[in-house]
């Protein structure tokens, strides 16, 4: 199939324990949503599918959502592997795509704006593999990256990183940057949720 017919897809990482936050971060709320519904709702908007790989409170978590319907619900069976095996688990149930983004469940602020200008830039540079935004200089997420890089992170041993596939791209790596300080969150803990909180309220 031409990859040029297809559409962008998007894997959520949503497995982890969230052991230093105290109860599942998926289903934490952040502008009236959840994080997950709010990533699942995002990434709907320019992605099919979605797909959200569930772990540790996977029930709970799938209970809890209001958009479970836009998305497919995968089960990391392994989730104390660490983040690459929900990765590799979420693009396991990929149907064909042209590019796909991924983004942990600490990241619940991205803004729409953030994945148009990252497709487009990877559209408009064909000798591109990997797209990532930046944003006062440093790097955040989403990650997006062509399909052809898909057998490259599945082949990756279980003691391994995402970053060494990243990594061995770099010369084929394009940083944009954005308007949105969102891609640096990382809410791993009450105290950082609490200051995001803090931030939003009027």
């Amino acid at each position: 199939m031409n990859p040029a017919l297809l559409q962008p897809a998007a894997v959520l990482l949503a497995a982890g324990a969230s052991s230093r936050m105290g109860r599942p971060k998926p289903l934490l709320e952040f502008h009236g949503e959840t994080f997950l519904d709010r990533q699942i709702a995002l990434f709907r908007a320019v992605c099919a599918p979605v797909v959200a790989v569930l772990g540790h409170a996977a029930p709970e978590i799938a209970a809890g959502l209001l958009n479970a319907d836009l998305a497919t619900l995968v089960l990391n069976p392994q989730p104390a592997r660490g983040q690459l095996s929900s990765l590799q688990c979420g693009l396991r149930a990929l149907p064909p795509c042209s590019s796909v983004f991924f983004l942990p469940i600490d990241s619940p602020g991205v803004q729409p704006g953030t994945l148009r200008r990252l497709l487009a830039a990877l559209h408009s540079s064909p000798e591109s593999d990997i797209v990532i935004p930046r944003h006062s200089g440093r790097r955040g997420h989403p990650v997006l990256m062509r399909y052809t890089l898909i057998p490259e992170f599945l082949a990756l041993a279980p003691s391994a990183t995402a970053r060494e596939v990243v990594h061995a791209h770099l010369g084929t790596t394009l940083y944009v940057d954005v308007d949105d300080p969102a891609i640096h969150l990382d809410i791993d803990d009450p105290a950082a949720y609490q200051a995001l909180l803090a931030e939003v309220r009027p």
